[in-house]
């Protein structure tokens, strides 16, 4: 094992205090050290590497202490999981699956077994890297993707410039040829690990790296001070280089950021042609050098390396040839349009010159990972957490490919240190000294049988997953309610209101009990078009698009004490029920237009809009025109935009419409009998039920039943419905339609 040492750019997170607290449970152990690998994105990426042990447990059948094998479990992610995370098997059946094996032809057959090698009651799905960590002669093993290993790992002279990093760090790295993990790579690794006594770890060429250790924390500071060691090496190399990836040949935009908001809708759209995507932008500065480099679409263009990262990025990225200094918006959104079509027709043929009978259906043609320079990244997903991994992960094959690059010192040949065999090295695809993986080998790992039915696995989608929902009036009451049912539902969800505070508070809830990168909050004032347009804009630039407008909010003016309204209220009243709609409709028309997806859009009228009485004319009168206006935003934005509304009888509960002043001054009038000492919603649940009776069903109406209605109205299910208000006041006659 190397010698302890200081390191340089990772941290050496271990604590010999905590780890005593799990002393004599390995298992613990290995979830710490797993968990603390898993912090640092530079040691591994997300879903990336596997860890284990080999542990003495006893036998459930016989109560005698059986080596065991401990390994991450399918789909795990080391920084997160738990010690119910990790598959458990017996070692001796993993070993007696060497005498079943047929031949790499056969190599995918083998998966069968390792259920049948579990031990106890472990019902974790086994990794197809099981047998790698089994057959190495280590107690404990980690397999990691660090950036700057796989740079060496795809380096056209990898193999050499290991030599000369072994020799400069006085260290034992055995380099392996890319073989697909499997059986096949098990043994091959088993192998090179016998052929090279002494050996600290191995590089496979093209993937990433092995380290291990004889106990929990030497494993730990093997993995960490290797990858240490591998930065000085590269960024060493780099300092050396005046430009990266041939130099520059655009610089960033200064407006950047609103170009981005601006494409977004026609490009979300664009690459939603098979199902919805959701989207994450990113213009750090590795994104930018990269996406305005010379070298940038050649390099896209093959793709990434490591075989944990193609299978988030695709094949290869989409990039869209644009000079930011110019700054044609159209031109680009032009080009977003024709080269989308030339990716996926691209794609197809790729896909239909590797499948053969038994491969999985070709999935998606469309681009996860799009490249414009001067912008920088754009990565796409079913959630706003997977597109985020999809982007952050080709920021890692960015890496790779800038590590690799900087080790290039000339005279490159085949045959590649990547290839098994001398006859394969012409199938590796390269640039400079960045090596790809050949199309063939790509397309094995992409569309596995292995990895289908790991996404088999995965559970269904919820119904409004891959949805991106803005929710006005989602401080309280009914637009609180909806953007609660609509986050369950599986939405992302913008929790827009006059007062920010309390949207936060929404979101805050909303993040707690799903997850905080599906929901952000904002401040919107209906009476301002700028505003208005400052809401939308938000929603795209935090989700990618707009699918769903859900508009709760709204003003019921107070009289004075001569019983009239001033002019500015009445004003003011059609300026945030009525106009307020309108502009909400004007300044998102673009967005849905660009998108061409299906959208709905959901206002909130009142039984009020057709029951005349004294006293509440500017809200009533209101209310009827958002009812017209419903009808004519139906014509204006169909096809793709339905149009809805939904008209509750009197909601007390919740209601900024209902202070304990009003509260307090409706019971007076209506001679109800109340305390002053009672609660303010006490005092709002004896004026709905009031409310309540003048209803045929006698039931108080309640923000949620307002949001159900209204959610339905957002779904698939109300799919041909638009143009329409629907009553939701517990059955009213005196607002029962003429």
């Amino acid at each position: 094992m190397p010698e302890i040492k200081q390191t340089t750019h990772l941290k050496d997170l271990w604590s010999e205090a905590e780890a005593q607290k799990m002393a004599g449970n390995q298992l613990a152990l290995l979830r710490y050290r797993s968990n603390l690998l898993g912090a640092d994105l530079r040691i591994t990426n997300f879903g990336g590497g596997n860890t284990s042990s080999k542990l003495e447990l006893p036998d459930p059948f016989t109560g005698r202490p059986v080596r065991t094998l401990a390994v991450k479990g399918s789909g795990g992610d080391l920084g997160s999981i738990t010690d119910a995370g990790f598959a458990l098997l017996y070692m001796d059946r993993l070993e007696q699956l060497k005498e079943l094996y047929r031949g790499e032809q056969h190599e995918d057959e083998m998966v069968r077994y390792y259920p049948l090698a579990a031990f106890g009651e472990t019902r974790v799905a086994a990794s197809i890297d099981t047998p790698l960590h089994a057959f190495l002669p280590f107690p404990h093993v980690d397999h990691l993707h660090p950036d700057w290993a796989i740079a060496l790992a795809a380096s056209a002279n990898g193999k050499r410039k290991l030599d000369e990093f072994n020799k400069e760090f006085g260290r034992k790295i055995v380099w392996v040829p890319w073989q697909r993990p499997g059986f096949e790579l098990a043994l091959l690794i088993e192998r090179a690990v016998k052929d090279n006594p002494g050996a600290e770890g191995l590089i496979l060429g093209g993937h990433g790296l092995f380290t291990w250790g004889m106990t929990q924390r030497e494993c730990y500071l093997n993995s960490i001070l290797t990858i240490d060691e591998m930065g000085d090496f590269i960024l060493k190399h780099q300092s050396k280089k005046q430009s990266l990836f041939g130099g520059v040949e655009h610089r960033p935009a200064q407006n950047r950021k609103d170009i981005a908001t601006q494409i977004l809708p026609a490009l979300r759209g664009v690459v939603s042609s098979n199902r919805r995507v959701v989207a994450h932008y990113t213009d750090d500065e590795d994104a930018l050098t990269f996406a305005g480099s010379k070298w940038a679409k050649e390099l896209g263009s093959l793709g990434t390396s490591c075989p944990d990262h193609f299978l988030r990025t695709r094949v290869c990225p989409l990039f869209l040839p644009w000079d930011p200094a110019k700054g044609d918006v159209n031109l680009l959104k032009a080009r977003i349009q024709s080269q989308a079509a030339e990716y996926r027709a691209a794609y197809k043929k790729y896909y239909d010159e590797w499948a053969n009978p038994d491969s999985p259906k070709l999935r998606d043609s469309n681009p996860s990972v799009v490249i414009v320079p001067g912008l920088g990244l754009f990565g796409f997903g079913k959630n706003k957490k997977e597109a985020r991994i999809t982007t952050e992960f080709f920021i890692n094959a960015i890496h790779v490919m800038a590590g690799a690059n900087a080790l290039e010192d000339g005279g490159l040949s085949h045959p590649l240190p990547q290839a098994r065999r001398r006859e394969h090295s012409q199938q590796f695809t390269q640039f400079h000294n960045y090596v790809a993986l050949p199309r063939s080998e790509a397309f094995g790992i992409e569309y596995w049988a292995l990895e289908e039915a790991k996404l088999q696995r995965m559970p269904a989608e919820a119904e409004f997953s891959r949805r991106i929902a803005l929710v006005i009036g989602g401080a309280s009451g009914i637009g609180r309610e909806v953007a609660l049912l609509l986050a369950r539902k599986g939405a992302h969800v913008v929790v827009a209101d006059f007062d920010e505070q309390g949207a936060k508070k929404v979101a805050d809830e909303i993040g707690a009990s799903a997850s905080p990168e599906f929901v952000a909050h904002a401040r919107v004032d209906l009476s301002s078009s700028a505003s208005v347009r400052e809401a939308a804009n938000f929603t795209i630039s935090q989700f990618g698009g707009l699918d769903i407008i859900a508009n709760t909010a709204a003003i019921y003016p107070v009289s004075g004490s001569d019983g009239e309204l001033a002019e500015a209220q009445w004003a003011q009243t059609f300026l945030v029920n009525v106009t307020g709609n309108y502009l909400l409709a004007r300044q998102t028309e673009w967005i849905f237009k660009e998108q061409g997806l299906p959208a709905a859009m959901v206002l909130a009228s009142s039984a009020n809009a057709v029951v005349p009485k004294k006293g509440s004319e500017a809200y009533d009168t209101s209310k009827a025109a958002v009812n017209h206006l419903i009808r004519e935003l139906s014509i204006r934005l169909g096809p793709h935009v339905r149009v809805n509304g939904i008209a509750p009888a009197t909601v007390v509960a919740g209601s900024t419409m209902f202070p304990r002043d009003r509260v307090m001054q409706s019971l007076e009038k209506y001679k109800i009998d109340f305390q002053d000492s009672e609660s303010t919603e006490e005092l709002r649940a004896k004026l709905a039920d009031f409310y309540a009776q003048r209803t045929l069903t006698k039931q108080p109406i309640l923000p949620q039943d307002c949001a159900a209605a209204i959610v339905w109205l957002a779904s698939d299910q109300s799919g041909k419905t638009t143009g329409h208000v629907i009553p939701v006041d517990g059955g009213l006659p005196d607002a029962f339609l003429r």
